[in-house]
């Protein structure tokens, strides 16, 4: 069975995005996906000149730190907002702003890497400890197993 892939690109930007919102403004584009994965839509292949049933399904999405945050729900903003470190995030506040940074990067390189022994350009520390532990899917579905969260706009009182 030969494969086809297609790609589809959207861009959803500027200060009228619908923030927290998105299910709504993704619900047709979700409707057709669970419709092309159950039932498949006829094509037509003009390069084998046939036709042929194409499922679909949506297989990743690429997108900067804040698309990810109003697609998956995940908070972007404070002291606790990488997915990766989870709780044992190391960040802190400057001092005379109110920017968060985020600290320990070093733990992501490998054990011997020599930026791992830089203190000056780093916090003042040599890190020795080792990346966090990616969650199991099994993991990930205990944590969001009990969220209970009312999707769509909400009425403006």
């Amino acid at each position: 069975m030969k494969r086809k892939f297609m790609m589809l690109s959207m861009m959803i930007s500027g200060p009228r995005q619908p923030r927290n919102d998105i299910d709504v403004y993704l619900s047709t584009l979700i409707e057709y996906l669970n419709l092309m994965w159950d039932q498949g839509v006829e094509v037509f292949d003009e390069f084998a000149n046939e036709t042929f049933k194409m499922h679909v399904m949506l297989f990743c999405t690429i997108n900067d730190f804040l698309a990810y945050g109003n697609l998956s729900g995940y908070s972007v903003k404070g002291y606790k907002t990488c997915p990766i470190c989870k709780e044992d995030i190391a960040s802190q506040q400057l001092k005379h702003r109110r920017k968060i940074i985020y600290l320990r990067h070093q733990r992501f390189l490998r054990s011997h890497h020599p930026y791992r022994r830089l203190k000056k350009a780093f916090n003042g520390h040599q890190e020795t400890d080792n990346p966090p532990t990616p969650l199991t899917g099994v993991k990930v579905y205990e944590k969001v197993n009990n969220i209970d969260h009312t999707f769509g706009k909400s009425k403006k009182k």
